[in-house]
């Protein structure tokens, strides 16, 4: 499979798709100088790519414990596959790391990615196995209920593209 690449999603898109995904997070707060970055494609389920939001790293994130949906980025950032999303790849844009203009997040972004590609197989492999979880158990354990609906998302996801089309 091809290597996890990181991208920023549609505001259209992530707008579309917040009422059906309590836990999702918007692309950017007030005064955010850059928009949330995705890493992807992390799972391809029934030919439905799959992306989850980077996080920046926080103070709270030093006591918190790695799981099977928080992944640590080192010190820089956090992904939390629980908030992972299909998406249409007409709504995803590629990140051209050369092309940023600002020197030190072009190297905060060269960083995370380094490390990322570096972890991608155990990416992949939580996010299957947080799918999987997820559909097998419902809302019945902790982990579940921490997850996005992945199979409202889809039927959201398959309607947009209707919609788009």
């Amino acid at each position: 499979m091809e290597n996890i690449k990181l991208y920023e999603i549609s505001e259209n898109y992530i707008n579309y798709l917040l009422p059906y995904a309590p836990h999702l997070f918007h692309n950017s707060k007030e005064n955010q100088k850059n928009k949330r970055k995705y890493i992807g494609v992390i799972l391809r389920i029934n030919e439905i790519n799959y992306f989850a939001p980077l996080s920046s790293y926080k103070e709270k994130h030093k006591q918190m414990k790695e799981a099977l949906d928080f992944i640590k980025i080192k010190k820089y950032a956090v992904i939390n596959l629980n908030n992972m999303f299909p998406a249409p790849t007409n709504e995803c844009k590629y990140v051209d790391i050369n092309s940023e203009r600002n020197i030190h997040y072009k190297a905060l972004l060269r960083s995370e990615y380094r490390f990322i590609k570096s972890i991608q197989e155990r990416i992949r492999k939580n996010a299957a196995l947080v799918y999987n979880h997820k559909l097998k158990n419902g809302n019945s354990t902790a982990l579940a209920k921490r997850c996005n609906d992945f199979l409202k998302l889809e039927a959201a996801y398959k309607n947009y593209i209707k919609i788009m089309t």
